[in-house]
């Protein structure tokens, strides 16, 4: 492996932290304002957000904060370090002009013969980058840190040549990665075309008598499971991100889905093996009339966000759950669809467990390199 040097920040990169325009100063037209809501899942989106000033403005006072052209762009607030590598993106030319906005930062390489811009972007996406940012935001599991952190920092800097290498590894195997994904998506569109074919639209459909949750369903509540925590227990621990811990008990049976109360509500999961879910967590366990995938399928075609009534943190109430209306058709009719369910999966699985061994090798070369 090439040689490394730990290396400040500063000493390659110009940073520069987005200006505090006021909601004030928001117009319909003009230059469109960057804010994090426009950085997702490592990518700049300008569609999900609506938000200008006045090109006065833009090229007057805020003319230093307009983007370039391949400017490395990275949340600084409003976020948790864990999902940082989230929420970072480059701009392209299609997008300008752009100008700036609070809670972002952007980077440029100061000598594109000694940085590769996008060395340092997967750098920012390593543990060992998260690892620092933790340190320097001690007490608080939002992220928010700014440049007077970041001169603080430091990164393993390699020669230009290794760095072009290890960029197009990681390229390659992250564009791997997203055909996998992509496939597992269609997948699920084939599964969700299949129950539409089978059951009809959720919301309208009366193919089949409806019944309330409050009598096909049991709910069970989460709980704090610090109390269970036990390293290499016996059942996983479950939030609406998935595993978090292991324990030593058990809240919920195989084949339960999990619906979010609080934070992420709208991704239920199927967890098929016992498990104890958190307080954000909903475990919701079929009844005898409804086959666990078919129900997990309703779930999935279900918007839960149709129940939220906080303006801040989306929510879900139990009786809100318990009052939810769904067809159930015979139980035959709906071992049909589980059958199809299984055929796909088997398929979805294959493609899963390669997306694995991917990530497997992604995770490898960015703890070789990065620590």
């Amino acid at each position: 492996m090439a040689e490394k040097e730990e290396v400040k920040i500063p000493e390659m990169l110009f940073f520069q932290e987005g200006p505090g325009v006021r909601n004030t100063q928001y117009t319909t037209s003009g230059v469109k304002l960057l804010n994090v809501a426009n950085l997702v899942d490592g990518k700049v989106d300008l569609s999900t957000s609506d938000r200008y000033i006045s090109e006065d403005e833009a090229y007057g006072k805020y003319r230093h904060f307009l983007c370039d052209e391949g400017d490395f762009i990275v949340a600084s607030s409003g976020i948790k370090v864990d999902y940082i590598d989230k929420k970072m993106g480059f701009i392209t030319k299609e997008m300008l002009p752009l100008c700036m906005n609070t809670s972002t930062i952007r980077f440029k390489a100061l000598d594109d013969s000694k940085l590769n811009i996008r060395y340092f972007m997967y750098f920012l996406k390593s543990n060992a980058f998260k690892r620092q940012l933790a340190k320097q935001i001690t007490g608080s599991a939002q992220l928010n840190y700014g440049p007077s952190h970041l001169k603080q920092m430091t990164f393993p800097l390699i020669d230009i040549k290794s760095q072009n290498d290890l960029v197009n590894k990681l390229d390659y195997l992250v564009r791997i990665m997203d055909k996998k994904n992509e496939s597992i998506g269609k997948y699920d569109e084939l599964i969700k075309a299949r129950f539409v074919e089978m059951f009809g639209d959720i919301y309208k459909s009366t193919i089949y008598p409806k019944q309330k949750w409050n009598d096909i369903v049991t709910i069970r509540n989460g709980k704090d499971y610090k109390k269970v925590s036990v390293k290499g227990g016996g059942y996983p621990v479950y939030g609406t991100g998935g595993e978090m811990a292991r324990a030593s008990e058990f809240l919920c049976p195989e084949n339960t889905i999990i619906v979010g109360r609080k934070g992420t509500i709208n991704n239920p999961m199927l967890v098929r093996e016992k498990f104890w879910n958190v307080d954000t967590a909903f475990g919701v366990i079929p009844g005898d009339k409804l086959h666990y995938l078919y129900f997990f399928w309703f779930c999935k075609m279900f918007d839960f966000s149709r129940l939220n009534k906080q303006a801040v943190l989306p929510s879900t109430t139990k009786a809100d759950l318990l009052n939810i209306e769904m067809q159930v058709p015979p139980i035959d009719i709906q071992n049909q669809f589980a059958t199809f369910v299984a055929q796909v999966d088997k398929s979805k699985f294959a493609v899963q467990k390669s997306l694995e061994k991917t990530q497997q090798l992604f995770d490898s070369l960015m703890q070789e390199y990065f620590g």
